[in-house]
């Protein structure tokens, strides 16, 4: 599927619309594609107009959900296949996803974009190989596009969290010329992807795993020794934890990552919210 170039509703919009159509101004600028542009649209009785294409008034819209069209209507940005997985707006407009109603990325305090750049930072991608092992929106792979990277290696297991990258224009596409050849994505799990990949061969990783009661392996010792093996000495590690609630679940989940990557052959140690590291 090619990246989605089309326009995508939330309910603010479509009410902003319906205010203008009833004051008679029948214009509307602002952005239908998240925040990366801005546009007039021409509001009719029953269609409205956008960049040049008619489209048909959307039905009832619900609260924190994109819509986009589908070519026949307007659609939420879900899907269900053994767990609902959703693009959820934000106020940063970059948006976040969610899996069963569970939010994947921090949206509270800033956007999940600067989020990502900050932990990019840390591995300094600039003319560096960087493997990105769970490209999810793949917002890790746009920071380090846009700080220089000489080429970074995406992962993503989940089909249908390729698809919201699809539909998403805050995800980098990797045919786009902007790219210019530097990121590839690729449909596979890279718990056994990563055997397939070369001795010392990335001057970089960032690994941001579903959490552990989802995807343990992604924390074995056994993983953290192919980290190890594919990364070049020297090279940086940023592995987001997240910070789960000690009291609840018993665990010191950050702390026990860092031991098993101390183990692995990395110097490790506590940052934002997961573990920097450096291999030995």
């Amino acid at each position: 599927m090619s990246h989605y170039a089309g326009p995508l509703l939330t309910r603010p919009i479509v009410e902003a619309w319906a205010a203008a159509r009833q004051d008679g101004t029948g214009k509307w600028r602002g952005s239908l594609d998240l925040g990366r542009t801005d546009d007039d649209v021409s509001l009719a009785a029953d269609t409205w107009t956008w960049r040049d294409r008619v489209y048909p008034w959307p039905g009832k819209l619900k609260d924190r959900t994109l819509y986009w069209w589908d070519g026949e209507s307007f659609e939420p940005v879900s899907r269900f296949s053994g767990s609902l997985i959703k693009l959820v707006p934000t106020e940063w407009g970059a948006p976040t996803f969610e899996i069963d109603g569970i939010k994947m990325l921090p949206t509270s305090k800033e956007s999940p974009v600067d989020d990502a750049r900050r932990k990019v930072a840390l591995v300094e991608p600039r003319g560096k190989v960087v493997l990105d092992t769970c490209g999810g929106l793949g917002y890790f792979a746009a920071c380090c596009l846009d700080s220089g990277v000489a080429r970074i290696d995406s992962f993503e297991k989940n089909a249908d969290v390729l698809w919201l990258r699809n539909i998403n224009p805050w995800s980098p596409d990797p045919e786009a010329p902007e790219t210019g050849g530097r990121l590839t994505l690729t449909h596979a799990d890279i718990s056994h992807a990563i055997a397939h990949i070369a001795d010392a061969s990335v001057d970089a990783l960032l690994h941001d795993p579903p959490r552990f009661g989802i995807a343990g392996e992604l924390y074995s010792q056994a993983f953290y020794g192919q980290l190890a093996r594919v990364l070049r000495r020297g090279g940086r590690l940023f592995h987001y934890t997240g910070s789960p609630n000690k009291l609840t679940s018993g665990r010191d989940v950050p702390r026990e990552v860092a031991t098993r990557l101390t183990k692995a052959g990395f110097t490790a140690e506590l940052a934002l919210d997961g573990v920097f590291a450096t291999s030995r």
